[in-house]
């Protein structure tokens, strides 16, 4: 793993919850602006498929905890 990648982790465990919510949603705007300025871009397209089966797999996991 990266430096980088480490340092991240680390700052998005530090994170209080409205904080985590709020760099996705800022992420999600970034890709999305992206996908308007290039909506054939493979790895804009590749971060919504990743990210729907994220969202997938949470909501599969939440439900099995009922």
């Amino acid at each position: 793993m990266s430096t980088l990648t480490t340092e991240l982790w680390d700052h998005l465990g530090a994170l209080e919850e409205e904080e985590g919510l709020h760099v996705l949603t800022k992420l999600f705007e970034i890709y999305e602006t992206l996908q308007i300025q290039n909506p054939e871009d493979p790895s804009v397209a590749d971060f919504f498929k990743r990210l729907d089966t994220a969202m997938r797999l949470t909501r599969e996991c939440n439900l099995n905890r009922r």
